[in-house]
């Protein structure tokens, strides 16, 4: 049976999410890294949209969203019951509204007639409501970390880069230790470690 393959960028928070996934699940794979500007065409073939992360499976099934690979993975092996600590409307206000926020925070010149500092007051709204749902337990569904967790993290950790000086300076405790916790474990630090950019022998 063939190997799966990953294709991969380092720095792209939903490619984030599916490594730390396919690495809880235990899941062998070949990992390609792509550079956004030169992607493969062997990964083009696959997935003529061209973004990643996307995954062939050893069958050759091709799995082209972050979180569907997460599911995937998990639904093979799950050795921490991330499936049991799942919320998917959480996952999707992540996705949709704060991760409209957070683009328009970050990357304001990309947008016409937009006000980095409204957007990131929005998308600090959305914290505020982690920051209350942490106050019950230390991960967002429970005393553990699980899917909702890590598919939410890396946009976080995002959000609070772009200005760390400000965010560590937000009465978000709970948040900025969760936060802290997942960027320093050991399963985060294993997935970032950086690779060449793959091209076929």
């Amino acid at each position: 049976m063939a190997e799966a393959i990953l294709y991969s960028f380092r720095r792209c928070p939903y490619a984030m999410r599916a490594r730390m996934a396919l690495s809880s699940s235990g899941l062998e794979y070949e990992h390609r890294e792509v550079v956004l500007r030169d992607k493969p065409p062997e990964m083009l073939e696959v997935s003529p949209k061209g973004t990643v992360p996307v995954l062939v499976t050893e069958t050759g099934t091709v799995i082209e969203e972050s979180l569907d690979i997460m599911r995937h993975a998990l639904a093979m092996k799950d050795p921490e019951g991330w499936l049991e600590r799942d919320d998917p409307e959480l996952v999707a206000a992540n996705d949709g509204p704060f991760k409209h926020h957070l683009d328009r925070y970050k990357y304001a010149t990309r947008y016409a007639d937009v006000d980095p500092e409204e957007h990131r007051s929005a998308a600090l709204d959305i914290l505020r409501q982690l920051e209350a749902r942490l106050a019950k337990d230390a991960y967002l569904c429970g005393a553990r970390r699980g899917l909702a967790d890590i598919a939410i993290f890396p946009f976080i950790r995002q959000f609070a880069n772009a200005d760390r000086t400000w965010f560590d300076a937000q009465s978000l405790p709970r948040l900025q230790d969760w936060l802290e916790r997942l960027i320093t474990s050991e399963l985060f630090t294993g997935v970032m470690a950086k690779h060449a950019q793959w091209k076929a022998a």
